[in-house]
This record gives C-alpha cells, sequence and structure tokens, in this order.
C-alpha cells in the first residue's frame, strides 16, 4: 500500500517537474515592462531578460538608475522614468509601452517596485506612515496593472506581482506586511477575472533579501525618527530596553538576509517563460523552510513564536 502511494506521489512529481520545464517559443517577439529596475530584484531581472533576447521595458524611478541600467544592457532594452503614486506617470507609462508593443500587446507587467519603511510598532506610526507604503506596494501595483490590463489581455500574456512572505504571515507592524496582503489579495481576484481571457497571474513572495529596500542603516534611522517623535507616554510604556532590543532584532534579521538576488528573478524569468507557470512563487529559504510553514499553524501557535521573539514592554496598563 505504501509503495503503491509512493510510486503514485512519484509520478506526479515528475509530471509536474516536467510541465515546469516547458518553455514558450517565440520569446524573441515579446515585450516584458519591469516596474522598480533602479536596483535589487528589477534591476537584475531587467538585465537577465535582456540578455535571454526579450524586448525589456525597464521602468526606473530616477534618471540615473535608467541611465546605469542602460550602459549594462543591449539597445534592445528601453527605459521610462516612471512614479507608481503618480497616475500622470503611470497614465505617460502606458501610453509609451502602446506606442511600442502595438498590435502585438505587452506579453508581461512585472510589479516590482516597492519600499519598506516607515516600520516600526504600530503604535509608533501615523496614518501617513501606512498611507507612504500602501500608495508605493499597492496601490502602485493595482494603478499599474489596470492601465497595462488591455495591452496585457491583446497578447495573452502574464501579471506577475512582487508580494512577500509577509503578505502570508505577518511578521511586523506598519504598512510593509498589510500592503503585501493586499497584494496577495488583489493579485488572486484578478487571476480568476483574467482566465477567460487567456492571461495568467502570478505571485512572487520573497522571504528576505539584501536590496536596498531592506537597507540595515534605512530601517535604522527610520526605527530612531519615529521613536523620537512618539509622545512621552507611549515611550515611557515601552522603555528604552524595548526600543533597543527592537533595534537590535531588525539588524539581526537583516544581517541574515539572503544575497542570492537571482532567487527572485530566476522566479519572475520562469514566470515570464514557462509554458505553465506557477501561481506563488516561495524563493528564499527563510520562505520556504520558516515563514511559509508557520503561516499554515494555528493562529495560537504563531503567534507564541512570533511574541518569543519579540521584545516585552516595560509597563503594562
Amino acid at each position: 500500500m505504501w509503495i503503491l502511494i509512493l510510486v503514485v506521489l512519484a509520478l506526479i512529481y515528475l509530471f509536474r517537474w516536467n510541465q515546469r520545464r516547458l518553455i514558450l517559443p517565440n520569446l524573441l517577439d515579446k515585450y516584458v515592462l519591469i516596474t522598480g529596475c533602479d536596483s535589487g530584484f528589477g534591476n537584475l531581472a531587467a538585465k537577465q531578460l535582456d540578455k535571454r533576447g526579450i524586448n525589456v521595458l525597464a521602468a526606473c524611478l530616477t534618471e540615473k538608475g535608467a541611465e546605469n541600467l542602460k550602459k549594462e544592457t543591449s539597445s534592445r532594452l528601453k527605459t521610462v522614468i516612471l512614479d507608481v503614486t503618480d497616475s500622470q506617470s503611470v497614465n505617460a507609462a502606458a501610453a509609451w509601452v502602446s506606442s511600442i508593443v502595438g498590435d502585438k500587446g505587452l506579453w508581461g507587467v512585472v510589479n516590482n517596485a516597492g519600499i519598506s519603511v516607515p516600520t516600526a510598532p504600530n503604535e509608533w506610526l501615523t496614518k501617513e506612515d501606512f498611507y507612504k507604503i500602501l500608495n508605493v506596494n499597492l496601490l502602485g501595483v493595482v494603478d499599474v496593472t489596470l492601465k497595462m490590463l488591455p495591452l496585457i489581455r491583446k497578447a495573452r500574456g502574464r501579471v506577475v506581482n512582487v508580494a512577500s512572505i509577509a503578505g502570508r504571515l505577518t511578521i511586523c507592524g506598519g504598512g510593509y506586511c498589510m500592503s503585501k496582503y493586499g497584494v496577495e489579495s488583489f493579485s488572486d481576484s484578478l487571476r480568476r477575472e483574467m482566465k477567460p481571457f487567456g492571461v495568467k497571474v502570478c505571485i512572487i513572495e520573497p522571504g528576505f533579501f539584501a536590496t536596498q529596500v531592506t537597507d540595515a542603516k534605512l530601517m535604522k534611522d527610520c526605527t530612531n525618527k519615529r521613536w523620537a517623535q512618539v509622545p512621552d507616554e507611549i515611550r515611557r510604556s515601552y522603555g528604552q530596553q524595548y526600543f533597543e532590543k527592537y533595534c537590535y532584532n531588525v539588524e539581526l534579521s537583516l544581517s541574515m538576509s539572503n544575497t542570492k538576488l537571482s532567487l527572485v528573478s530566476d522566479a519572475m524569468e520562469h514566470a515570464l517563460t514557462a509554458v505553465h507557470p506557477k501561481t506563488r512563487y516561495s524563493a528564499g529559504w527563510d520562505a520556504k523552510l520558516l515563514y511559509l510553514p508557520l503561516s499554515y499553524l494555528p493562529t495560537v501557535i504563531s503567534d507564541f513564536i512570533i511574541s518569543s521573539m519579540t521584545p516585552k514592554p516595560v509597563r503594562v496598563s
């Protein structure tokens, strides 16, 4: 009986493995838009797809980022300045993309642009702190996707949204996890709506990676700033020791960040080029072995584990 079960599982695994290996033909005719190409995952993915011969439309936030990327890629790659929080900028980018792809349509959009700060315990933050992250990580994804969808549908292409393992398990306060949960929800509804049109929607869920988004100095400066701005009553309730321990935990987590960014860019590439892409891609050992399994545990257990790694306030009133 056990042998039969193992054989069936092995056959299922081999079937799925073989499906994942199938790559689309005519990739050289396809156009892909990637946001957040100044650095990190988007920058690496743009270079990777360019080397593969795909027509990359790289959206950068700054002129400097665009110029640096063009120096390291072929003449096929084209850049555009895009601020995903500015609808006029998104509209202009959509018109630019349309003028390039024409009747072929846009094969893929990779919503990669994102930020991670301000992040701190919720009570230290303001509504504006939450909005700043949500505006980039969630509303920016929605705006870019909606503007590009007519072109994507024309090509029966792909939407690839970069969420996070923090979109499956809340690991910190602030708008970051909230925004990534939102990306997961938006992607799930969009996937079902786009299926009749032949459009596939994929989600990338990285763990902790060493990028500018998770820069240790940036995170530390943000935490220090928020702590200095909270009212005296809140600081007395949490205590200086809580603040110091919180900063230490942040630095410790970031020090263990994965430096192999290609794990994420490879997932992006597969989502865009595979005949049968995955619905979700977990990237990084921590995502696969720690956070993802933890997200499936009963809430009381996951709360206990996460709470055991966080400092305790000095005064609970």
